[in-house]
């Protein structure tokens, strides 16, 4: 899978044929600077590999909704404000996705990895891989705004 699979989207962009799974993310990031990221669990798609924790839109849940209910169900915590920064679609092989990115700096709670998942606070350059396609180019702005160009891709991808 490469990175050419996502694109930036705008909200309320027309809708391609295949129907869309709406998504959101968390970024969580730490007083250091430091972002959240975890794996995924054994049993879904690309298992083992590494993302911003978030999930699924359930019908009639706003984003920001979705994102609290996603982290405590999966991690344990409860956010603070969650606003949609950046919006990106990927198409995988199992489902098309539309990626609602949130920046997230409060939370409450211990960080319990519910669903077997592991979890890693990273600094560029990220030291996990593989990364989910699809967090690619989130992790180039990420790295951009940090000053750090170039091998995030590349870096992220090898597995």
């Amino acid at each position: 899978m490469s990175p050419s699979n996502s694109r930036v989207t705008t909200p309320g962009a027309p809708v391609a044929e295949r129907a869309h799974t709406e998504v959101a993310v968390g970024i969580l990031i730490r007083e250091d600077g430091a972002l959240l990221l975890s794996s995924r669990p054994e049993g879904k798609p690309y298992a083992g590999y590494w993302e911003f924790p978030g999930g699924k839109l359930e019908a009639g849940e706003t984003v920001e909704q979705a994102l609290r209910r996603e982290l405590d169900e999966e991690l344990g915590v409860t956010i603070g404000p969650a606003e949609v920064w950046k919006v990106t679609e990927h198409d995988y092989p199992h489902a098309l996705v539309r990626l609602h990115w949130c920046k997230v700096y409060q939370w409450t709670g211990d960080f319990e990895m519910r669903e077997g998942q592991r979890m890693a606070w990273q600094q560029f350059p990220l030291t996990v891989t593989p990364v989910l396609p699809g967090a690619f180019p989130v992790l180039d702005w990420l790295a951009s705004e940090r000053g750090f160009e170039g091998a995030v891709l590349a870096q992220a991808s090898q597995g």
